[in-house]
C-alpha cells in the first residue's frame, strides 16, 4: 500500500508530498521526504542558483539507482502558484518551463521526483541573454581528483586575467563546476564563443592537464566543457543532490577550500551542517557581473591565428565557420577515410548497467586484448534522447598491437533509442 501523503506548509504554500516514506537512496535509506527536508534545510542557497530561471524537470521516479526523464514542458496539472515562461529551443520546437520562485516550488519538484535541479543559465524575463558563463570540468576515466582540482585552479586564473571573477562548486559527480556572472549583454553563440576560448586557453596553460577537445577519441586529463553553454543545456547548480550511491551534493565553496577538498565531504547528511555554520559561500555573486569582451577578443585573436570553432553538440545545425562535425577516426581525406584512431563500437543501450554487461561479454570474448586498454580508451557515453538518456559504449585501440586488434563486430546490446523516442532530440 503506498504510503500516505504528507502535508507540509511551505513559503505559504501547502505542498502535498506522495509518499513521503519512499526510499530514494537505497544504500543510506534516504526517502522523499527527507529529500524535501534536505532542501529545505539549504533552501536559500538553493534558490540563488534556481529562482526566476526556466528549469528542466530530471525525474527519477524510481529514485537515485532507477532511470531518469527530462520533462521539458510543466506538467498539465500543477498548483495555480508555480510559475512558468515558454522556451524555444533550437530544434525549433517549444516548451513552457517551470520557473522556480520560493521554496514552495522547490519542494513541489522534489515531489515529483527530481534529485538535482537543472536550471538554464538565463532569467525569465530574458531568454536570449545568459548571466552565467559555466565551465564545466569533465575528467577523462583515470583522472584522480587532485588533477581536477588543479585544473580547476587554472580556469580562475584565466578568468581573473580576463576580468571574471570565478565561484567554485563539486559537481556532486565526478567533476568540477566554476561559474562567473556576466552582463545580461550577450546571445547565445557569443557566450559559448567565449567559452570556447577559454577552454583552449586552460588548455594552453596546463597542456598536460586539460584538453578543449570536443571527440573523446582526442581528449585526455580534463576536458574543459565549452558546449554546456550552448542553447538548452543544462547543469546541476548549486546545492543539488546528486544521483549517486552516497546522495552527494554539488557544493559551492570558496576557493581557499578548493586545494584541500573531497568530493565525498559532501553528501545530503554533511551540506545542512555547513550551511548553517558558514552561510552560502556564493552570496555576493549578483554583485560581481562582468564583461565577455577581453574573451571574446580573446577568440577573435585564436581565428585569427587560424582556430575554427570548435564542434557543437550533435542535435544542432551546423553553424557557420564550424569545421566538419565528425569524429577524427571517421573523416575523409582525399574521398578516402582517414582512421586516426582506431574505435570499435560495443555496445548501444537503454541503461547503463545494460550497456555494462555487454561490455564484460565483450571482454570475456577478447581476454588477450582487454589488458591492453588504458581507462581512457573505454570511452562510455550518456546519449541524451528527447526525454530520456541512452549509453554508448566504444572502445579506442590505440595501444593494443594492429595485428591484435579485432574488428568492429555486431553490437553487444544494439539499442534504437529513436524508436521508441521517436525521433532527434528537441
Amino acid at each position: 500500500m503506498a504510503d500516505r501523503k504528507e502535508i507540509i506548509e511551505v513559503a505559504g504554500h501547502e505542498v502535498a508530498i506522495s509518499n513521503p516514506g519512499k526510499v530514494f537512496f537505497p544504500r543510506t535509506g534516504h526517502t522523499k521526504l527527507d529529500l524535501v527536508r534536505y532542501y529545505l534545510s539549504v533552501a536559500d542557497g538553493a534558490m540563488a542558483g534556481i529562482a526566476g530561471r526556466p528549469m528542466v524537470l530530471k525525474r527519477f521516479v524510481n529514485g537515485a539507482e532507477g532511470e531518469a526523464f527530462f520533462q521539458k514542458r510543466a506538467p498539465e496539472s500543477r498548483p495555480p502558484w508555480i510559475d512558468t515562461v515558454e522556451l524555444r529551443f533550437p530544434s525549433g520546437r517549444s516548451a513552457v518551463e517551470v520557473v522556480p520562485r520560493d521554496a514552495a516550488t522547490l519542494a513541489w519538484a522534489v515531489n515529483l521526483g527530481c534529485i538535482d535541479l537543472n536550471p538554464h543559465p538565463v532569467r525569465a524575463d530574458d531568454l536570449e541573454h545568459p548571466d552565467e558563463l559555466r565551465v564545466d570540468l569533465d575528467p577523462v576515466p583515470g583522472v584522480e581528483w587532485p588533477q581536477i582540482l588543479q585544473v580547476a585552479l587554472v580556469a580562475q586564473g584565466v578568468l581573473a586575467d580576463f576580468g571574471l571573477a570565478g565561484w567554485p562548486k563539486t559537481s556532486g559527480s565526478r567533476g568540477f563546476h566554476v561559474y562567473a556572472r556576466i552582463e545580461r549583454r550577450w546571445d547565445f553563440p557569443q557566450v559559448r564563443r567565449a567559452a570556447v576560448a577559454l577552454a583552449r586557453e586552460v588548455e594552453r596553460r596546463a597542456p598536460d592537464l586539460a584538453t578543449a577537445k570536443w571527440w573523446k577519441e582526442e581528449r585526455h586529463g580534463v576536458f574543459v566543457d565549452y558546449n554546456q553553454n550552448a542553447k538548452d543545456r543544462t547543469v546541476a547548480s548549486a546545492y543539488s543532490v546528486r544521483p549517486t550511491p552516497d546522495a552527494r551534493v554539488s557544493t559551492p565553496l570558496n576557493w581557499d577550500e578548493v586545494a584541500d577538498c573531497r568530493p565525498d565531504a559532501f553528501t545530503i547528511d554533511t551540506v545542512p551542517e555547513r550551511f548553517a555554520r558558514l552561510g552560502d559561500p556564493w552570496r555576493g555573486m549578483d554583485e560581481t557581473d562582468g564583461s565577455l569582451e577581453p574573451l571574446l577578443s580573446l577568440a577573435e585573436r585564436d581565428e585569427a591565428a587560424g582556430l575554427p570553432d570548435a564542434p557543437w553538440p550533435p542535435h544542432y545545425d551546423k553553424q557557420a565557420g564550424e569545421p566538419p562535425r565528425v569524429q577524427p577516426s571517421k573523416r575523409r581525406t582525399a574521398g578516402r577515410r582517414q582512421s586516426t584512431m582506431p574505435l570499435i563500437e560495443v555496445a548501444r543501450a537503454a541503461t547503463k548497467d545494460e550497456a555494462m554487461a555487454g561490455l564484460d561479454r565483450w571482454k570475456d570474448r577478447h581476454p588477450a586484448v582487454w589488458p591492453y586498454l588504458e581507462p581512457a580508451d573505454v570511452l562510455l557515453d550518456s546519449m541524451r534522447g528527447r526525454s530520456s538518456t541512452w549509453t554508448r559504449i566504444r572502445l579506442n585501440l590505440r595501444h593494443v598491437p594492429e595485428a591484435e586488434r579485432p574488428p568492429q563486430e555486431e553490437l553487444e546490446v544494439d539499442y534504437d533509442p529513436w524508436a521508441r523516442d521517436g525521433g532527434a532530440p528537441g
